[in-house]
């Protein structure tokens, strides 16, 4: 898509969020990415030179390639919402190399799916595409039914079938996020100790996080402090859902905040909004990628869109979709992805 389809596809939204210029953070503190990051960032630090390798690689494929940024393809649904509903929509996606299919074809930096999917195709695709093993997972089965993200296997599989990099959830706020932080801690220290990159889904999720009819489970703060436990487990990359409101410490009334955190820090637009959460990204030195969501229909192109600009404008690094684009036609995702993509490659699109 050229700027100008991106412009139209906006429609309403358009000038509010390509014109709008943040007062809150200044762009100027942010680490931005740009195709130098694995220099400019992480030579830095304690990754060894063949975690380097791997972020460099994850960062030099696909379409976005060189530029900073990153679209990742992530199919996990097969568990996380069973396979049946996930996949009903388009079953070939049952068939792990119609996953590798849609990221390939759609020029995506990686793709994230499960030990299986990944572990039946490694031979065929492991060298063509950067592979990102996602090493827990919450299943279905279990009845009444629990959120409990769990371990399908070990860091050292992961490496033996040819991953660049792992992927974790933690479900910041529940009863088990305690023993998912030690977990997922030591599986990341692993993964770096063999030369992986490491990718944090931030979650967060508890009953009490809604109230009064208001769901602050994608409150700015909760998700933005998670994401700062993140990055402190040393996540390379942090996967966050984009924030649609603000004040769920002070509403709920829990942990600690200042005022200046929703006055000075944030704003309700959404780009100052994901802006706080790339700012608890350790000023966006560790990468922050949104999700895509759930497949709504006609207007999942409009809202990928809407969310990459959003993301981009905010200083984060791209955007990790899955639903949106497999749950349709396969020429059809393609397009989704590359339209994304496209707003990554946009020059007029810059930080606010």
């Amino acid at each position: 898509m050229t700027y100008d389809d991106i412009v139209s596809l906006l429609g309403a939204d358009a000038e509010s969020l390509l014109q709008y210029q943040s007062k809150t953070i200044p762009k100027e503190q942010l680490h931005v990415p740009g195709p130098d990051f694995v220099d400019r960032i992480f030579v830095q630090t304690n990754r060894s030179p063949q975690v380097l390798r791997s972020l460099q690689q994850l960062f030099n494929h696909g379409r976005l390639g060189g530029s900073g940024y990153i679209s990742i393809l992530p199919i996990d649904q097969g568990l996380e919402h069973t396979a049946g509903a996930s996949f009903a929509p388009n079953p070939i996606y049952f068939d792990p190399e119609s996953i590798m299919k849609l990221a390939v074809e759609a020029g995506c930096n990686g793709v994230a799916t499960t030990f299986g999917n990944l572990a039946m195709m490694s031979r065929k695709y492991a060298h063509k595409i950067p592979f990102i093993v996602k090493i827990n997972h919450n299943e279905l089965l279990t009845y009444p039914t629990k959120y409990n993200q769990i371990m399908f296997g070990s860091v050292e599989e992961a490496w033996n079938l040819g991953a660049t990099a792992v992927g974790a959830t933690i479900y910041f706020g529940s009863e088990e996020s305690s023993r998912q932080i030690i977990e997922v801690s030591e599986a990341f220290e692993r993964a770096h100790q063999l030369g992986m990159a490491t990718i944090l889904w931030c979650y967060t999720r508890n009953n009490a996080f809604k109230k009064d009819g208001v769901d602050y489970h994608t409150a700015a703060d909760i998700t933005g402090q998670a994401n700062h436990v993140g990055v402190t487990i040393q996540a390379d990359i942090i996967k966050q859902k984009l924030p649609t409101n603000n004040g769920g410490f002070t509403t709920i009334g829990f942990s600690k905040s200042d005022k200046r955190m929703y006055t000075e820090l944030s704003s309700d637009n959404p780009i100052d909004l994901c802006r706080y959460q790339v700012a608890n990204c350790y000023m966006g030195r560790a990468g922050l990628i949104n999700s895509g969501g759930e497949s709504k229909g006609e207007s999942d192109l409009q809202e990928s869109v809407r969310t990459a600009v959003i993301n981009k404008r905010a200083g984060g690094m791209g955007l990790i979709l899955g639903r949106k684009a497999f749950q349709r036609e396969f020429k059809e995702g393609v397009e989704l992805l590359n339209a994304v993509q496209d707003v990554y490659l946009a020059q007029e699109i810059t930080l606010a």
